[in-house]
């Protein structure tokens, strides 16, 4: 058997940069089907049928791997079998580390044909963090009481030293599991009402916090997500969302396979080394889907300044979803101007909101509505902000927005939101530390805060990371937008929080902004403190941090400010 890192070896490049390899968008002989299926082995069964599949791009471009749906159904049923002779039992977790390769893919869906359930983590974030990532690979093994961990090689070491002393059945790569004799016994996919995955949520590090996602409950939202976008059988896409996230393996792996969509794929890492050519791909491929945080369409238009944008034909686009954090209007205005005489058409813009605990996505604007924006007046400071309608709720789902004492909530009155419908997960899977469900009579506490405008969701931020002052309550989002306005270098790097200091919340700002100078220093914390005044009233303390410590992150990027917080408290940044 070849090795899966080879899978489906390329010829050279064509002159246009484009390989004839790469999977069509269009089925030639395979009806369209719209989800509709009982489990995932089902949907890949069926697109196996057609021609569709997976494209995998380096950072430059360049077309490496070719996994049409019909190869992956293949290699993940022989690798399914090889799982089985490995000892693994049906049932049983197995840790993945989800590097963008078909490798991951294999693995994914041959735990599938095995009756195993998987579990993708997060690759290392940065460097010299190794002591650290093999701890949390520790941490998420025990969390999930999986029975092996697998790898991409250059990570494999990592995974080995996480798994000594626990006892696993298996640790190792991917190609080692390739290379164990198969089982002789037959296939045993997870099927309709039994586990798919589990799924850590991006917040969960210390204490993670396994989501337990079923077949039925997948299927529920990836049907009536593709219904919300209206996907049809012309629609290919493009992403360099991670795998691990919820965002990048559901919407640009899972989905797209239940719909039969053909998908190219740059990895995360590329996507920072050369972010253009996220944009580059789509104008070459011709895609009509994307989707990223608000921070990535922040950066390509931070990066097209410097680039020569001839060529460039965005007009292909039909959906450029926003979602996984706050959105932030000023950002899609900025790349709607930037990338207008490309041909991008600001329609395309479709804000989302969603959450693991619910698969991924709980409400969708219409496509090609474009951005919608409610200005909401503060009862009590009569300031005003505006905020990003994220759309109706999905198919089949309800959702209530509710007071301090449980009552359901009217139009524009903000509050706590709870979701109910299929797509709701039954639980956490056992963690470290115990962890309450958030899940009450159907019920999901989703720990956000928000409100009813014309039928649609306004998200305004979670109810953990409220600010409140002398009775006022505070967005932080509102005082990371603002310093970011006024000081560009700082945009999305900056956290704001409250801390007890005396008897009284004071408000506290970590900006990763570092000046050569303490002249400098005192202007930039001085015109950072102003800004907060400016748009708070309220005084601050700011505090400019370099790259190291830095600020830290979930594993999708989103700022954690809760453990922000800790690490201010604990004198990191002194």
């Amino acid at each position: 058997m070849t090795s899966f890192r080879e899978v489906l070896p390329l010829t050279a490049p064509a002159a246009s940069g484009e390989s004839p390899n790469a999977t069509p968008t269009v089925n030639a002989g395979l009806a369209f089907r719209r989800g509709g299926f009982a489990s995932l082995c089902e949907a890949l069964d069926y697109a196996a049928s057609g021609d569709t599949g997976l494209n995998f791009f380096d950072s430059r471009g360049v077309l490496r791997h070719v996994l049409s749906y019909a190869r992956l159904r293949v290699e993940a049923q022989d690798f399914a079998r090889r799982l089985a002779g490995a000892g693994l039992a049906r049932g049983e977790r197995l840790l993945l580390v989800a590097e963008t390769a078909p490798a991951f893919c294999i693995a994914f869906f041959g735990a599938q044909y095995a009756g195993v359930v998987p579990v993708p983590v997060a690759t290392p974030v940065g460097l010299g963090a190794k002591d650290r990532y093999i701890e949390q690979l520790g941490l998420q093994l025990d969390a999930c009481g999986a029975a092996g961990i697998l790898a991409p090689a250059d990570l494999a070491a990592y995974a080995r030293q996480a798994a000594a002393g626990r006892g696993l059945k298996l640790a190792g790569t991917v190609d080692e599991v390739a290379a164990l004799p198969p089982s002789p016994g037959g296939l045993q996919p997870l099927s309709a009402g039994e586990a798919c995955y589990v799924q850590f949520s991006s917040g969960s590090t210390r204490a993670p916090q396994g989501i337990d996602i079923r077949q039925d409950q997948l299927m529920a939202n990836i049907d009536a997500s593709i219904a919300a976008q209206r996907l049809g059988p012309e629609d290919s896409g493009v992403s360099w969302l991670p795998f691990y996230h919820d965002m990048g393996l559901i919407g640009f792996v899972l989905a797209p396979l239940c719909a039969q969509r053909s998908i190219d794929l740059m990895s995360p890492q590329d996507f920072a080394r050369r972010p253009m050519q996220w944009l580059s791909l789509i104008a070459r491929r011709r895609a009509t889907v994307t989707y990223s945080p608000s921070f990535g369409y922040d950066l390509v238009v931070r990066r097209a300044g410097r680039q020569d944008l001839a060529g460039l034909d965005l007009s292909s686009l039909r959906l450029a979803g926003i979602g996984a954090d706050m959105i932030q209007p000023a950002i899609l205005d900025r790349f709607a101007e930037t990338f207008a005489a490309q041909g991008f058409d600001r329609r395309a813009f479709l804000p989302s909101y969603g959450m693991a605990e619910v698969c991924v996505g709980l409400s969708f604007r219409a496509p090609l509505s474009g951005v919608r924006l409610d200005r909401f007046v503060d009862p009590r400071s009569g300031r005003s902000r505006d905020f990003v309608l994220c759309g109706r709720v999905i198919a089949g789902h309800a959702v209530e927005i509710r007071d301090a004492d449980g009552r359901a909530l009217g139009e524009r009155a903000i509050g706590r939101l709870f979701a109910r419908g299929p797509s709701v997960m039954p639980g956490y899977v056992g963690a470290v530390a115990p962890v309450e469900n958030p899940v009450r009579d159907g019920w999901l506490d989703t720990g956000d805060l928000g409100y009813w405008c014309d039928g649609e969701l306004v998200i305004t931020g979670r109810a953990k990371d409220l600010i409140i002052v002398n009775g006022r309550n505070v967005w932080p989002q509102d005082i990371e937008w603002a310093i970011g306005e006024r000081h560009p270098g700082s945009r999305g790097e900056c956290c704001a929080f409250s801390i007890e200091a005396d008897d009284t919340e004071k408000v506290i700002v970590l900006a990763e902004f570092r000046p050569e100078s303490a002249a400098e220093r005192d202007r930039l914390a001085g015109e950072m403190r102003q800004a907060v005044k400016e748009t708070t009233g309220l005084d601050s303390q700011v505090v400019l941090v370099g790259r190291r410590p830095g600020l830290p992150r979930t594993t999708s990027g989103k700022l954690a400010r809760t453990a922000a917080r800790a690490r201010f408290l604990a004198g990191a940044y002194d």
